[in-house]
Order: structure tokens, then C-alpha cells, then sequence
């Protein structure tokens, strides 16, 4: 009974006093940073503690592969690309080497977006927002989108006192002692609003800095992780980001303890959360900051890595604790959650999201549904344009640049490692088509071809390969084209002998590599010759019968001699007896 009535939208508790609500969203925070979620070197006994006594979720998804979308979502409960918002503020910059230019997006919140403050309000909240907010500047702050209280925007301030930003003194901050952190001012801010609230409905949103570059940790607790490391062995080894998340651990210890102390926690719902994924590649000092495997890649990329975050819920007595879910969930779902969790009115409301309400009190599992992410952009880590879209246990990323399409299933690869789009080409089609719908129902803002392109070259693989796929390939000719997958991921309407194909590539040694490639030919359309040009050197071969174009073979067709430095890799055909060339879905050149 204390369940029903603790989340129950309406009724009881909804003629009462509303529950409190208490939101601690971490920056950059790694799905697997965390001790309850794999970490052996992080040491977060604090929020494990959490865990233990809530509801963790195993798959848990930011809206967005980087911050602002994330936060702009949590807010409005819209995804990301219904708001035209959909990368950090104010972007990343258009460079000559990006093939795609960015549309214009929302460079603040818009102030008719109904955000949870004000919603909450509705219900007699007091509302506060201390930390980073990077959804507007001046007119777009928390105090334009219904926070009673809130600080400057933190998320360029230095991580340790005094506090600056920009190399200027941050007016609005309590008195700090020296060297104290950041993270501990936030919280410090924090519980001081709870104490002078707690008789009132409040929601505390903590978007704390931590654990953002630059990375800052206390000095004492930095030459701890480092002598860690000497007996701890793991994929994490980053020492001051270590320092960091353990100070943003005790931050969370601190609030939940300041709720037992005032005896209000079986009436506050808190949920900790990240807004991405960690930082996986190096930017900046004492980067990269973490590992997320088993997951691939990190902030900035669709793989999961730079998605999927850690998240967990408390409230003593109306969650029960020691439970796991395993439903995938949404950064637009903690929206709706909160407002049933308030007794507020939604109906009539568009939501992106849903309540989390019946996983949170145990019941009958929701239906399945599809999740949708869009990043129109380059990403600082490396990332680039991508659509996404899970169903099931099935996840398709879609490339903006190419149309190249990626399945994988993620419950027997969780790392991404095997992308199985060619082997379920009817699946990943439908998907790639509901992708598509959804970003016209939403009006999905799309890039567009920069026409101050220049081409990237090419690097060998780690073993010394060069692997020069048919989505990289770049056109010069009439009929010729990439055909993207699912059915085709080919280079294919090979129909004109007079059109060619070519890559750039860098290489670092000089030296005899054999070329070889992945083609395939309709029947009847064999035999034509074609020839393989790496700088000034060449391999000429005939193409094979295969049944068909999209029965592809492996053949090594020749050794050419590579130069070090910069070089075109073109494959031109010489004749044509039959309807087509060929298809090639691939290219390597392989030391000798």
C-alpha cells in the first residue's frame, strides 16, 4: 500500500502533500565507472550502497551522445530532435574535412517549452537548479525555465576554489574554503536548500560538473589510485578522474544522508543518472578519462559506449531495494516518470517518454517499444553523423555521410564488434525505414553536403593493413555509386567503363603489398579487366563470375609496391563485356 500510494498519480497522495523529488545528474559519467557496474578500480561505495538499497538499470540510455540534447531532453521531456536541439552548445565549428555540414540548431531552450520546473510548480514545488545548466545564456537561464533558486551556469568554472571562469572571479557562489572542490560547493548549495525546504514539496536538480574535463581530484586521493594501481588491474586506470568520481560519490552519500538525518527519505524520490557516456579518446590533460568496455567506443559516438549510462532510483520504503531492470529506458522517460510521481496532469500533454512509475514499483513489465537517437553533427571525440534506433534487443546505426548501415544484437554482442546487417538484410532495412519515418514525424533536422570538402586519407589498421571499404569510397563517374546496406553495401551500376572509383590513403612505411578484393558479378557479366592503382604503381585482374553481384568473393589480385606518404588507391575498369563491371564491396592492401 505504501507503493501504490507513493507513486499514484492522482488521489491520496495527490490531495497532499506531493513527494519530494531529487535529481543528480553526473557529466560524462561512464556506464561502467561505477562499482555496481563493473568498476574493480573506481571506488564509489556510496552510490553501490544506492544501488543496493533502489533499483539499478542495466539499460539505461541518454538521448543524446553529448550534453546539452541530453539535459534539453530531461527538461522538456521531448526527444531532442523534435526541439531542433540536438548538440551541445553552441557546436562544434564547420571543418574542411567534415563531408556533411551541420543544420542550424537551437542554440538555447526555447522559453515556450513547458520544462519540469514549471510543471512541478503547478503542484506547490519549490525548485532549485545548482550546477551546469548549458541550455542557454543570458534570458534562457534556470531562473527563465521556473527554478526558484540556481547558480550561474557552472560548466566552464575552474573545478577547485577560488572560482573562476574564464580567468574571472564567479560572482553568486557560497564563500569557499581553499582548494575546496567544486562538486563539494554544488552539494554543499544543495543540502542547505533541502534543510531550509523540507516541510515544503521540493525538486533539487544537481547537475554537478564532475566528472567533465579538465579533471581535477584531491591531491591525497590521486596518489591513492595511483599506488591502487599497482595492485588493481582493469581497463580503468585514470587516476584523477578516479580522485574526481570518488568526490562525486561522497556528493551523493552527503544527500542521501542529509534526507535520513532529516527523516524525509522515505518521501523523496532521488535518481542518479549521467547526461552521456564517458570519455573514451584524449581531449586534453589527463585524458582519456575512462573505459567503458565491454562497450564500444565513448561520448560522442552512437555505439553504446557513448550512450548507454548508469541509472539509479531510491526511496526507502516505496522502492523496493536489491532490484535490477533491464528494460531499456530513456533519458525523456525520467520526465513523465516525475510528473506521475507528483500527481501532475499530463493528459493531454506530448511526451516523448513514458512513466517508469510501474518498473519502479515492481509491476508487469511495459510493452516494447522502439528508441530513437539522431546526431546531425561531427562530435569533438571523433564521432560522426549517425541516426540510431534500438528494437529489442536489436540496434541499427544508420551514417549520414554514406547510408551506411550497422546492425548488431546487443544481447549477444554488447561490445558491437559484429555487425550482422548483411546476414538479416530484410530486418535492417525495416528498421533503417522506421528510422526514417520517425525523423519526418518529428521534422528531424538533417545535414547537409559541405561544399568546402576536403578528403581525408585513409590510415593502416593496427596490423599494417589498409582496409578501404565501399562507404569511404569516393565516386567519378556517371552511373557508379555506393549502394548502402542492408541488401547491398556495395559499390555497384558499375554499367560504364569510363567511370572509376578512389580512396586516399597515408602510408607510413614503404614496401610490396598484396592487394586484394571483395567482389562479386552477375552471371554473364564476367570478365572484364580492371586495374588497381596505388600512386604509381599497379595490379590489373579479371573480374570473376559469381552468380551474382551480390555473391561476393575474396581474391588476391596482384602485389604492388607502396610509397610512404600520400597516395591515391583507384580502381578503373580497362573493358566491359558484359552489363556491369562488378560490385566491390572492399579493398585491402596487405604487407607482403
Amino acid at each position: 500500500m505504501a507503493v501504490a500510494l507513493a507513486i499514484a498519480p492522482s488521489g491520496t497522495l495527490a490531495a497532499e502533500r506531493p513527494p519530494n523529488i531529487v535529481l543528480i545528474l553526473a557529466d560524462d559519467l561512464g556506464w561502467a565507472d561505477l562499482g555496481c557496474y563493473g568498476s574493480a578500480f573506481h571506488r564509489t561505495p556510496r552510490l553501490d550502497q544506492m544501488a543496493k538499497e533502489g533499483l539499478r538499470f542495466t539499460d539505461a540510455y541518454a538521448a543524446c551522445t553529448v550534453c546539452s540534447p541530453t539535459r534539453a531532453a530531461l527538461m522538456t521531456g521531448k526527444y531532442p530532435a523534435r526541439l531542433h536541439l540536438t548538440d551541445f552548445i553552441p557546436g562544434r565549428d564547420l571543418k574542411t574535412d567534415q563531408k556533411l555540414r551541420r543544420p542550424d540548431f537551437q542554440q538555447q531552450l526555447p522559453l515556450e517549452e513547458a520544462t519540469l520546473a514549471k510543471k512541478l510548480k503547478t503542484r506547490g514545488y519549490k525548485t532549485a537548479a545548482f550546477g551546469k545548466w548549458h541550455l542557454g545564456g543570458k534570458g534562457f537561464g534556470p531562473g527563465d525555465q521556473g527554478f526558484d533558486e540556481f547558480t550561474p551556469d557552472a560548466a566552464g568554472f575552474s573545478r577547485a576554489a577560488p572560482f573562476t571562469q574564464a580567468g574571472k572571479s564567479v560572482e553568486g557562489f557560497d564563500p569557499a574554503s581553499p582548494a575546496e572542490e567544486l562538486t563539494s560547493l554544488l552539494t554543499r548549495k544543495a543540502i542547505r536548500f533541502i534543510e531550509e525546504n523540507k516541510s515544503v514539496p521540493f525538486f533539487l536538480y544537481l547537475p554537478q560538473v564532475a566528472v567533465h574535463i579538465p579533471l581535477y581530484g584531491r591531491p591525497e586521493l590521486i596518489r591513492e589510485y595511483r599506488e591502487r594501481l599497482r595492485v588493481v588491474h582493469g581497463t580503468q586506470t585514470n587516476a584523477v578522474y578516479a580522485a574526481m568520481l570518488e568526490s562525486l560519490d561522497a556528493s551523493v552519500g552527503a544527500i542521501l544522508s542529509k534526507l535520513r538525518a532529516l527523516n524525509i527519505e522515505s518521501n523523496t524520490l532521488v535518481v542518479f543518472v549521467s547526461d552521456n557516456g564517458g570519455l573514451s579518446v584524449r581531449e586534453g590533460p589527463n585524458t582519456p578519462a575512462t573505459s567503458n568496455a565491454p562497450l564500444r567506443a565513448g561520448k560522442g559516438y552512437q555505439y553504446e559506449g557513448g550512450l548507454r549510462v548508469p541509472m539509479i532510483t531510491w526511496c526507502p520504503g516505496r522502492i523496493a531495494p536489491g532490484r535490477e531492470s533491464r528494460d531499456p529506458v530513456i533519458t525523456m522517460d525520467l520526465h513523465s516518470t516525475f510528473l506521475e510521481w507528483a500527481g501532475v496532469d499530463v493528459s493531454g500533454t506530448p511526451l516523448d517518454g513514458r512513466s517508469l512509475a510501474p518498473i519502479l514499483r515492481g509491476e508487469a513489465v511495459p510493452a516494447a517499444r522502439s528508441l530513437f537517437w539522431h546526431y546531425p553533427h561531427y562530435s569533438n571525440q571523433g564521432g560522426r553523423p549517425a541516426g540510431v534506433v534500438r528494437e529489442g534487443n536489436l540496434k541499427l546505426i544508420e551514417h549520414y555521410e554514406s547510408g551506411h548501415l550497422e546492425l548488431f544484437d546487443l544481447a549477444t554482442d554488447l561490445s558491437e564488434t559484429r555487425d550482422i546487417s548483411g546476414e538479416q538484410p530484410e530486418k535492417a532495412n525495416a528498421m533503417a525505414k522506421r528510422l526514417a519515418e520517425w525523423r519526418r514525424s518529428i521534422d528531424a533536422q538533417m545535414p547537409a553536403p559541405n561544399t568546402n570538402y576536403i578528403l581525408v586519407p585513409l590510415l593502416a589498421q593496427s596490423d599494417g593493413v589498409f582496409l578501404l571499404p565501399a562507404h569511404e569510397v569516393t565516386i567519378h563517374g556517371v552511373n557508379v555509386r555506393y549502394e548502402p546496406p542492408a541488401h547491398k553495401n556495395t559499390i555497384g551500376y558499375w554499367t560504364r567503363v569510363e567511370d572509376w572509383v578512389s580512396w586516399e590513403i597515408v602510408a607510413e612505411r614503404a614496401g610490396a603489398y598484396a592487394v586484394e578484393v571483395l567482389q562479386g558479378c552477375g552471371k554473364g557479366s564476367g570478365g572484364s579487366e580492371v586495374e588497381v592503382q596505388v600512386g604509381d604503381a599497379s595490379a590489373r585482374f579479371v573480374v570473376q563470375d559469381t552468380g551474382h553481384f551480390q555473391n561476393f568473393v575474396r581474391r588476391d589480385v596482384g602485389t604492388v609496391q607502396v610509397k610512404e606518404g600520400r597516395q591515391t588507391v583507384s580502381v578503373r575498369p580497362l573493358s566491359k563485356p558484359g552489363v556491369a563491371v562488378m560490385d566491390l564491396r572492399e579493398l585491402r592492401l596487405k604487407p607482403r
